[in-house]
């Protein structure tokens, strides 16, 4: 009924940027509150910054001042600025969305991920 998809991950060098983009399609009647979660390997998926619908955003203390969360209503579409990438940014990053589904009432959905590696 929905689906997210991300793109923009890649290989960066420490100190370099990267721009994520997560696109929401399908039955949707509106989305509430979106965010990016990453997953290091062998550990557990975190929280990495969230936004809500008005736009008021969180973010880990690990990303704070180098990380910027943004989205576009009108397009269905979730951003994550990182600069000042560092090596333990290392991860594959999800978007996540709680989506009213037309006809189903509201839901959680992830994104398939996308890789990124920052290289020392």
């Amino acid at each position: 009924q929905v689906q997210l998809v991300e793109s923009g991950g890649g290989l960066v060098q420490a100190g370099g940027s990267l721009r994520l983009s997560c696109a929401a399609s399908g039955s949707i009647f509106r989305i509430n509150d979106m965010g990016w979660y990453r997953q290091a390997p062998g550990k557990q998926r975190e929280l990495v910054a969230g936004i809500t619908r008005g736009g008021t955003t969180n973010y880990a203390d690990s990303t704070k001042g180098r990380f910027t969360i943004s989205r576009d209503n009108a397009k269905n579409t979730l951003y994550l600025q990182m600069d000042s990438l560092k090596t333990e940014d290392t991860a594959v990053y999800y978007c996540n969305a709680e989506v009213g589904v037309l006809l189903s009432g509201v839901r959680n959905y992830w994104g398939q991920g996308t890789q990124v590696t920052v290289s020392s």
